[in-house]
């Protein structure tokens, strides 16, 4: 469905949520899909959805869906075709399941805590990269809220001279999938949402890479400010924060 709407995009309603924040009819039909299918299957199970907030029943239980029907909207809409849908299932505060899904390349990231990740159910590891002038790293720039900025100029200016490149596709989720599959070594980014992350936090340690908060052992779930690489790349990104 999402793909079909690509060859239509200049016809959607578009949806300004914010300064630089857009939705589209596609997000909001494509989240309807997914939360309807849930509440057939799992009526008492909570839902966090981007487009719809935290869905509650009374007595629900303590599992919670986590949903981004379309990460990377601006592409979307752009026509750029590097998006994804993310879902995940949390239980008892850890994430138990996720998949992230690219509809263009019909590649499904998926994984089970305990279970190892998978791509189109092969399994998937992080690289084997050892140094950082070897590793290709993906990011995020800020677009909404630009408090960040300068901590990111930083940043960049450091790890610009030392590693292999630096890449920002538009796509938190999809990023952090590439680091499991090993398309990517490392990936950071500030100011995110539990279900930019959720499926894809644990993709990365399915896969046997390390995340965390950029700058404490805090949960990137709730700081949103995220850190993800290899175990040999992980400390010396940290380090240069």
């Amino acid at each position: 469905m999402i793909v079909r709407a690509e060859d239509e995009v200049k016809s959607l309603t578009i949806i300004e949520k914010g300064k630089h924040d857009y939705a589209s009819q596609v997000d909001k039909i494509a989240e309807e899909i997914i939360i309807d299918i849930i509440r057939k299957n799992y009526p008492r199970h909570k839902i966090l959805a981007e487009e719809s907030g935290l869905l509650e029943r009374a007595h629900s239980e303590d599992i919670t869906w986590i949903i981004d029907p379309l990460d990377g909207t601006t592409n979307f809409l752009h026509g750029l075709p590097q998006y994804c849908v993310s879902i995940a299932v949390q239980q008892f505060g850890k994430i138990q399941h996720g998949v992230v899904y690219d509809p263009n390349r019909d590649e499904l990231f998926s994984a089970s805590r305990g279970g190892g990740a998978q791509l189109n159910g092969k399994r998937i590891r992080v690289s084997s990269t050892l140094k950082l002038d070897r590793a290709l790293i993906g990011t995020g720039f800020p677009f909404r809220e630009f408090h960040n900025l300068d901590k990111y100029l930083s940043f960049f200016r450091k790890l610009l001279p030392e590693c292999s490149g630096v890449r920002r596709a538009g796509a938190a989720a999809l990023d952090l999938a590439y680091v499991a599959a090993g398309r990517l070594d490392g990936f950071f980014e500030y100011d995110l949402k539990p279900w930019d992350i959720a499926a894809g936090s644990l993709l990365i340690l399915e896969a046997g890479g390390w995340i965390s908060d950029l700058h404490s052992e805090k949960d990137c779930m709730e700081t949103g400010n995220v850190l993800a690489a290899t175990p040999k790349i992980f400390p010396i990104l940290k380090e240069m924060l």
